[in-house]
């Protein structure tokens, strides 16, 4: 069996009972990066062996949890953070083993997304998720398809360049009115809301720490926007 587990985002008590029981349980866990991932199993005191699955050993690695998989042993993927195979390495490894009749599932876990989409305070039913932005190949192509996007636009980004999208947000899509969620379940939470003009002269003062998740709303009718 491949398990693909959830993981806190940010609170380590952010785990669900099920996950600690088959990281505990399961022969094999790859994780993105095995430093962060030993602070958690430290914690929930998992003795499991570990190894790296990620972007740059993935096509060498998915050979060999596959190898594991066909000699029966259940093996966990993790991420740094949150649920994998969403914006961090996975999906490959999953259609590998589904194409070979392995069983795959889920054991669902916090997200960075839902997380931020829930104290958003803005209409969330329908939202497009972009993920990370190119940094520059194919950085002004992608703000052009996003031009007549009626969804609310969801963004991952690094505080070192949250002013420079701001930018390109308001440069191709308008004064868009934003929502910043940064810290996610950390004790430095944060919610940040309005206009593009009017963030970014504050955040331009400010040293913004954490990873973020930004909400970009559409130009159209929205009852909770001013």
């Amino acid at each position: 069996m491949l398990y693909i587990v959830g993981t806190p985002i940010g609170n380590l008590e952010d785990i669900t009972f099920r996950a600690i029981k088959t990281l505990k349980e399961v022969e094999y866990i790859f994780a993105e990066d095995t430093r962060v991932t030993k602070r958690l199993l430290t914690h929930y005191d998992i003795n499991t062996k570990i190894h790296q699955y990620h972007e740059h050993n993935k096509q060498y690695q998915i050979e060999n949890i596959l190898k594991l998989l066909r000699e029966d042993k259940n093996v966990a993927i993790v991420t740094d953070a949150g649920m994998p195979c969403i914006s961090d390495p996975g999906f490959e490894l999953v259609d590998a083993a589904l194409r070979e009749n392995i069983k795959v599932t889920s054991i669902p876990g916090p997200s960075s997304i839902t997380t931020g989409a829930s104290i958003a305070g803005i209409d969330m039913r329908r939202m497009a998720y972009e993920g990370f932005l190119p940094k520059k190949k194919g950085r002004q192509t992608l703000f052009l398809k996003l031009v007549n996007e009626e969804r609310v636009i969801v963004i991952l980004e690094s505080p070192n360049r949250i002013i420079k999208t701001l930018k390109d947000i308001q440069n191709y899509l308008g004064n868009r009115y934003v929502v910043i969620t940064r810290e996610l379940t950390k004790i430095y939470e944060e919610v940040i809301r309005g206009r593009i003009d009017e963030l970014i002269p504050m955040l331009e003062k400010r040293n913004i720490k954490g990873e973020i998740v930004l909400f970009i709303a559409s130009e159209g009718k929205n009852e909770y926007i001013d």
